[in-house]
């Protein structure tokens, strides 16, 4: 079981989560996130925070690979792709865990 989370420019956020969905990844949380790079040199304190969007999808084995290049292929030049290996997961509602819950 994987955590993925991909950090884009908010303009590509429809274009990703219908590819998303087009690798039957349904079930994603959306949050609004600011972000800072490329400082290369320049004080944090003089720059302005770009406004971001971050999705996570908890994925099973077999769906790390469909959901990166569907994040890929929807998120446009801007972003950062991250991934985490996730020991359990609860479903609160059911009490199902492992891959069942997600």
């Amino acid at each position: 079981m994987w955590m993925v989370q991909a950090i884009i420019a908010p303009e590509n956020l429809t274009a990703v989560t219908a590819a998303l969905a087009g690798a039957e990844i349904t079930r994603m949380t959306v949050s609004e996130v600011h972000g800072v790079s490329d400082l290369a040199g320049t004080a944090f304190a003089e720059v302005s925070p770009e406004p971001m969007v971050r999705i996570e999808v908890g994925v099973n084995d077999d769906f790390v690979e469909p959901a990166i290049t569907a994040i890929e292929e929807g998120g446009g030049a801007r972003g950062r792709i991250f991934t985490f290996e996730l020991h359990d997961v609860i479903r609160i509602r059911t009490g199902e865990t492992g891959p069942e819950a997600i």
